[in-house]
């Protein structure tokens, strides 16, 4: 009754199962280490996020980059703006308006600065026109913010590029803007919350990162991935047996005609 399980035909759904059931157990496996990262990711970030403060130079340092495990975390850090070396960066919506972020360097007492993003602008009339940006303060300001990585075109997935405008930059990246500076920035950047002495007009601030829900579309698409597992097996068994059931159906007739004889 089961040989028909040997027929060619049978013997490729056989090969198919068994090489669909491993993927399917890679991809949940896969899918459940990517909920595993990012909810660990998401609980770091927000742990940051609502950390208090800590002194910049506790976690930043000329010649070394931020670790990842530092990322948004409050830092304070005093110091003086250099609007000469003020630098916008492009491409950066907002609410769903086209605008620049406005980047200053924060020259503190040792000597080296940090690059701080003072908040977004809106677009000019065209991609070249300079829009307008409100002046930092003057004098010794205090600036707290989230601690943030220097960009890459991988990081971030904007593509580099030279020809722009004079003092125009697609990139936050403290090495590369490091090298036009007379002093020595740290790694990363500072993207501010809050500042003293307040500046009568300000640009609008960076909303704080959104952690999203910790990869839970990543949970559910690996139970779905492992599901799919049962539903290939039922299948594989529905298939089996209702193919028996029709060869035992063609083969009563025969069993009654014998009988009448």
């Amino acid at each position: 009754m089961y040989r028909f399980l040997l027929t060619p035909r049978w013997l490729a759904l056989h090969v198919v199962v068994l090489l669909v059931i491993p993927a399917f157990v890679f991809l949940g496996r896969w899918q459940f280490g990517r909920f595993e990262e990012r909810s660990a990711n998401s609980e770091r970030v927000t742990a940051n996020i609502e950390a208090a403060p800590v002194p910049l130079d506790r976690l930043a340092v000329p010649g070394q980059p931020v670790r990842q495990d530092d990322r948004f975390r409050k830092v304070a850090v005093s110091g003086t703006y250099d609007p000469a070396h003020a630098l916008l960066v492009r491409r950066r919506p907002q609410e769903g308006q086209n605008g620049f972020y406005v980047l200053t360097p924060l020259v503190t007492v040792t000597g080296t600065a940090v690059i701080v993003n003072r908040g977004w602008v809106k677009a000019a009339a065209t991609a070249d026109a300079t829009p307008d940006v409100p002046a930092p303060p003057t004098g010794q300001v205090n600036v707290t913010g989230r601690l943030r990585l220097s960009e890459t075109e991988e990081s971030s997935g904007i593509r580099d590029r030279s020809g722009l405008p004079a003092g125009q930059v697609l990139l936050i990246n403290a090495d590369k803007i490091g090298k036009g500076l007379p002093y020595r920035l740290v790694g990363g950047y500072v993207e501010l919350t809050e500042q003293a002495p307040e500046p009568a007009a300000a640009p609008a601030p960076v909303p704080a990162p959104d952690v999203g829900a910790g990869g839970g579309l990543n949970l559910a698409y690996g139970v779905q991935w492992w599901l799919f597992i049962g539903i290939a097996l039922a299948g594989w068994v529905l298939l089996i047996r209702r193919e028996v059931a029709e060869r035992k159906a063609a083969e009563r007739p025969k069993e009654s005609v014998t009988t009448a004889d």
